[in-house]
């Protein structure tokens, strides 16, 4: 079993989210974050005022997968979260210990699903 945490734009979530379902994955979390990269900045004005924003905005996928599915869960992250630019995100692969259903009880490649 494995963790699968990815930080892409989010303007490619729905992408992504297209991708993982074709490959029936239909068990994630999505979260909003926000990174700090070697990407350019962006300049705000607040109130008169320039404001560097160097925290950007990025949406963090967690799955958790039987060990079948990492390789076509990483390749959906991949495909679709690039645009060809700097800056379009990471993939993490971490080893998953162990996994509990609260709901059946179930755990390890039971519980994922």
């Amino acid at each position: 079993m494995k963790l699968i945490i990815a930080y892409i734009r989010p303007d490619k979530v729905n992408n992504v989210k297209k991708l993982l379902y074709s490959n029936s994955v239909d068990r994630f979390s999505i979260i909003d974050a926000f990174g700090h990269s070697d990407e350019a900045h962006v300049m705000e004005s607040y109130r008169g005022i320039e404001i560097e924003i160097d925290l950007l905005k990025k949406t963090r996928f967690e799955i958790a997968v039987n060990d079948a599915f990492v390789k076509p869960v990483v390749d959906a992250l991949m495909e679709g979260g690039s645009s060809g630019e700097i800056g379009e995100g990471k993939v993490f692969v971490l080893p998953l210990e162990e996994c509990y259903s609260i709901s059946t009880g179930n755990s390890g490649s039971d519980a994922i699903g």
